[in-house]
């Protein structure tokens, strides 16, 4: 049996090697987010997540049944919600997704469909921590329910058909450039002309 002594020497031991350990990493990184994860940052991230995955939770099995109308609901909560990092294919490769780190994944590689669905819930609703992934669960059985239709879309992304893409397009947020000028347009075309405020008078 190992004394108590021993085990606080060793609990030091590792707190000083996970210190040295940290210290060489923002060393060499400086925390910055323009760089990207070598092969050892992404294995360690990779096994981190396995571990903190709940059994209970891998092995869940989606209650939703999969049909057109499931995948249809995922599909606009996927344009609305997700695209502006994972992109409407769920490539990763927008303005957002890459400015993350790490990169926003490539959703229709092995890396995510070979998650189990349980494990795809449980990283939707509960979010990733250190990475741009937030948590998107309400606590709701309706939350629920539309986050186990959006599992059943992220499993259609990599036979995504070029209709299904632009009527995603449709479907995503517009920016605030893009509203602005939607409002000048129709103000144009009911004669408003240009809606800039006129200068004051000179007195």
């Amino acid at each position: 049996m190992r004394t108590p002594v021993a085990a606080i020497a060793g609990a030091l031991v590792l707190l000083i090697a996970g210190t040295v350990v940290a210290g060489v990493y923002l060393r060499m990184t400086g925390l910055n987010a323009r760089g990207t994860p070598g092969v050892m940052e992404m294995r360690i991230a990779r096994a981190a997540r396995r571990l903190a995955l709940p059994r209970t939770a891998r092995e869940q099995k989606n209650p939703v049944p999969e049909s057109d109308a499931a995948i249809a609901d995922g599909m606009a909560h996927f344009a609305d919600h997700c695209a502006s990092c994972h992109g409407n294919d769920g490539s990763g490769q927008t303005e957002m997704g890459r400015g993350l780190y790490p990169r926003t994944p490539d959703m229709r590689l092995p890396e995510t469909q070979a998650l189990s669905d349980g494990a795809l819930f449980y990283i939707i609703d509960n979010g990733v921590r250190f990475t741009g992934m937030p948590a998107f669960g309400t606590g709701t059985a309706a939350g629920a329910e539309s986050t186990w239709r959006l599992v059943h879309f992220v499993r259609r992304l990599p036979r995504l058909t070029a209709d299904e893409l632009r009527q995603m397009e449709t479907m995503n947020p517009r920016s605030p450039e893009e509203i602005r000028q939607e409002i000048q347009e129709q103000q144009f075309l009911q004669g408003g002309g240009d809606s800039s405020p006129s200068p004051p008078p000179h007195h």
